[in-house]
């Protein structure tokens, strides 16, 4: 027996339609009902960029669809971004659109050729109504769906509105590829996007800051006054060619998240469900997908409740990657000002590889010329990655541009490093990075995270540290060895990681210190000490001391960690210090005791080797600091001589809710170095070699720290360099390694 026999659609978009002719076409006794409100040729917008991966879906699906949509597309390779009057142009990108009112118009004709019963200009009864007599109910109808604001309680919608104003229009001509421009106006920056979808039809999309649209007076004009307008500030582009309205308004893109899609016999499809910023694609695109994998499952599953639930866990984790690269996209243009004053080639690169979707390495693949020049406009040589250019840091010069990230080995034993530490430390030495770090060492036995935690406060320590050293200095010379100086605060006397992470010890606790007593797990962990001032003289003595032991031990780099909720972060957040003395209240009264702290270590640290600091640039928690707020404390440091920010996030409270994705924390990085001008280094599920050249050439970062691809492989940087097929002084191999320089064979031939 057929799954859901009697189904009715709401909403005769691309997304309802696509879904009502599959259901009916799997099964042509199935009863499909669609109602929309409008009448079949009323539409918004003007043409739909569809991907090569949906088409192939549709293909597959409906050869007839594929058919029809194939005789409208219009085909282009190239992208076009426009910097400063200079255009520069990347291709072999491979677009397919055509317009909106054909796309419906074949999704109709097809719904009608299968049996579909199609009533437009009707309101669809509500969803609770109609689930009473179908078995199923799709609800299609829109970013604005009434069927998800009529049960928010069941579906539980998040909506984020962001901080651009944009207007969809049209130009009755071809545009030969995608096209970015940027208008600089006397009221701000200006952003076009723009793309044929018809032989002589191009859409265009106007977006700029809320702040520009209103001293523009946007918000003052009607749909053709807006036209008009938006036609004088791109007029080169068009020639005196006018652009149109179709009843076009300026609307502030809000991205929707529903923690369910379904309840009952109702489920959500497309915008209703989800949306993702048009700066990466369209949301037909994820409409029309969703249709076909719900209609798969529908076919393959004996219920309709089983195949809602197998439709949502396999469009789910596609959809929520999908919404992160959108928003990085978004955001990127959101904060357009911070990367229009780089070199144009180095421009338009950011600005192609802004997702994180496409990197340096595709887009080498697609146009290698274009990556080139740009490679040589930031005056790479040939055939060098940009992650093997070196990097200065005062005095140290650094062969590369990666960092094995400092990661807790929770192995020291009353805080000495011992063998482990030389063998770990040792071997990513070998393994090529510019730079190793520690993990962070602590300052005192009772600014130890874990009873294994490694320290820096006794001539033990001191010696031990010196002997991992005196390794890499002489076993990987170039390698460069740097210490994460840090005070757990709160956030201490807890077991091993493996044995439970943020678990008290169950005996053995020595009393934790903070600039508030607040428990980092209320119920569960400790409760601390507010610290006194006297208290806190001595601490930051306790940091001048390891400072001073980290100098003799010969690290080439310090840096001090005040990121993670330790205790130098713990006085920067705002959810974690309440004090109502000189070192509480706004950030420079929070910034205080830190940068007390670092001008104290910097003074004792030699003149000639690079201090950095670790921040959590957001607390990922209402309430918490911001990104405005980071970029305010990097600067902070580095006006106090702080030669570079290392650009972490979180792990401030215990209740974060961080926004994960490849490369999540980037973006902070990227806007850090931008405003605050310091270099920074990038951290955050940076995991290819494709990534950290990207990021690099992009901008974005100067150095990247890499942690666990480090736990994986320690020569990670040297399988990097085999892979691209670089041998150059960015990543030497060690003498006793080289005759392994070169991937072995897998298998042999006859």
């Amino acid at each position: 027996m057929t799954a859901a026999a009697r189904v009715a659609v709401i909403g005769g978009g691309p997304g309802g339609l696509y879904a009502a002719a599959l259901l009916k076409r799997l099964a042509p006794r199935r009863e499909v009902t669609l109602w929309e409100r409008n009448a079949p040729d009323d539409t918004f917008g003007f043409g739909v960029v569809l991907s090569a991966e949906t088409l192939g879906g549709i293909r597959s699906a409906d050869p007839a669809v594929y058919a029809a949509l194939s005789r409208e597309f219009v085909h282009w390779d190239d992208i076009d971004v426009v910097h400063r009057g200079t255009v520069l142009r990347s291709g072999g990108h491979g677009f397919a659109a055509l317009g909106r009112h054909r796309l419906l118009a074949i999704l109709q004709e097809r719904c009608r050729a299968l049996g579909v019963t199609l009533r437009f200009g009707t309101e669809a009864p509500p969803a609770a109504a109609l689930a009473r007599s179908h078995d199923l109910v799709i609800a299609a109808d829109g970013v604005n769906s009434r069927t998800r604001d009529s049960h928010r309680d069941l579906f539980r919608p998040t909506l984020t509105h962001h901080r651009c104003r944009y207007i969809w229009l049209a130009a009755d001509f071809a545009l030969d590829a995608f096209r970015f421009e940027i208008a600089d106006t006397e009221h701000g920056l200006m952003q076009l996007h723009a793309y044929p979808f018809g032989p002589r039809a191009s859409t265009v999309i106007v977006e700029m800051r809320e702040e520009v649209w209103r001293r523009a007076g946007f918000d003052r004009d009607d749909d053709n006054a807006a036209a008009d307008r938006c036609g004088a500030y791109f007029a080169e582009l068009l020639g005196g060619r006018p652009l149109r309205s179709n009843r076009s308004a300026w609307t502030a893109f809000r991205t929707i998240v529903n923690e369910r899609w379904s309840h009952g016999r109702t489920v959500l499809l497309g915008d209703a469900a989800h949306t993702a910023h048009f700066s990466i694609g369209s949301g037909t695109k994820l409409a029309v997908e969703d249709a076909l994998a719900l209609a798969g499952h529908l076919q393959d599953a004996p219920t309709v409740a089983g195949a809602l639930t197998a439709y949502e866990a396999e469009r789910r984790p596609v959809v929520e990657s999908t919404q992160r690269a959108a928003r990085a996209s978004l955001e990127w243009f959101e904060n357009l000002a911070l990367h229009v004053g780089g070199p144009p080639r180095r421009f338009a690169f950011d600005l192609l590889t802004r997702s994180r979707r496409v990197t340096h390495d595709n887009l080498r693949l697609r146009d290698p010329g274009f990556v080139a020049a740009v490679e040589a406009e930031a005056g790479i040589p040939p055939g060098t990655p940009p992650m093997f250019t070196p990097f200065r840091l005062r005095g140290l010069t650094l062969r590369n541009r990666v960092v094995v990230s400092p990661m807790d080995m929770y192995t020291a034993v009353d805080g000495t490093p011992g063998d482990f530490h030389l063998v770990h430390l040792g071997a990513r030495a070998l393994g090529g990075a510019g730079l190793v770090m520690t993990e962070m060492v602590c300052v005192s036995a009772q600014g130890r995270i874990t009873p294994g935690c490694a320290g820096l406060y006794t001539p033990a320590h001191e010696s031990a540290w010196r002997r991992i050293t005196g390794f890499v200095h002489e076993r990987a010379p170039g390698t460069a060895i740097g210490v994460q100086l840090g005070h757990c605060g709160r956030k201490g006397s807890t077991r091993l990681m493996w044995d439970g992470m943020d678990e008290p010890l169950p005996e053995g606790n020595w009393p934790l210190v903070a600039p508030s007593p607040l428990p980092y797990r209320p119920g569960v962990s400790q409760t601390p000490h507010a610290l006194t001032v006297p208290e806190l003289a001595a601490i930051r003595e306790q940091f001048v001391s390891s400072a001073e032991a980290a100098a003799r031990a010969g690290f080439d780099l310090l840096e001090l960690h005040c990121a993670h909720g330790y205790l130098l972060s713990s006085f920067l957040s705002p959810l974690t210090n309440h004090r109502d003395d000189a070192y509480g209240g706004d950030l420079a009264a929070r910034l205080a005791y830190p940068l007390e702290v670092f001008d104290s270590v910097r003074a004792v640290w030699p003149a000639e080797r690079p201090m950095t600091v670790r921040i959590s640039a957001t607390d990922w928690a209402p309430g918490g600091t911001t990104a405005e707020d980071a970029v305010a404390v990097a600067r902070a440091f580095a006006e106090h001589g702080a030669d570079a920010v290392d650009v972490s996030t979180g792990q401030v409270v215990h209740d974060e809710r961080p926004d994960r994705g490849r490369s999540y924390q980037t973006p902070f990085a990227d806007r850090i170095r931008h405003e605050a001008g310091v270099p920074v280094i990038a951290v955050g599920a940076i995991s290819s070699w494709d990534d950290v050249n990207s990021l690099i050439l992009a901008g974005r970062t100067d150095l990247c720290a890499l942690g666990r691809p480090h736990l994986y492989d320690p020569n990670w940087t040297l399988h990097a360099a085999a892979e691209q097929g670089y041998e150059g002084p960015g990543a030497p191999w060690p003498v006793q390694y080289r005759a392994g320089s070169r991937k072995p064979p897998t298998g042999r031939s006859a």
